[in-house]
């Protein structure tokens, strides 16, 4: 794949690895695919979608009972990205600490990658 070998593409906080595990279990899931798509104002999007069963072909990082796979087309936006979990007084959810980005969006939901 694109990674570097004996590192993984994504590493995830404790806190993250926790409530994907957590997110697993409770949708009796096999994992969490990560990828990215055209969308929102800066003209790429992160998306999550829980899966059944792992495809050979995704990039697998599974860490203190969470796994996490990443979609061919997503890997080389990806790599080098943290997935951390953050919970505050107004909202929760996950946010990608990502290297690769060149530019976010004020709602933080739209990146924009070099060259993309």
């Amino acid at each position: 794949m694109f990674g570097i070998p004996g590192k993984a593409a994504v590493t995830m906080t404790p806190t993250a690895a926790k409530q994907i595990a957590r997110l697993m279990e409770k949708q009796n899931s096999s994992g969490l695919r990560i990828g990215v798509k055209k969308g929102g104002c800066a003209g790429m999007e992160y998306t999550m979608d829980y899966v059944s069963e792992v495809n050979p072909m995704d990039e697998t990082v599974e860490q203190d009972g969470a796994r996490v796979m990443i979609a061919p087309m997503a890997q080389m936006f990806l790599i080098g990205t943290e997935i951390h979990y953050e919970t505050s007084l107004l909202e929760a959810g996950f946010k990608f600490r990502n290297p690769n980005v060149t530019e976010s969006c004020g709602c933080g939901e739209s990146i924009k990658f070099k060259d993309a």
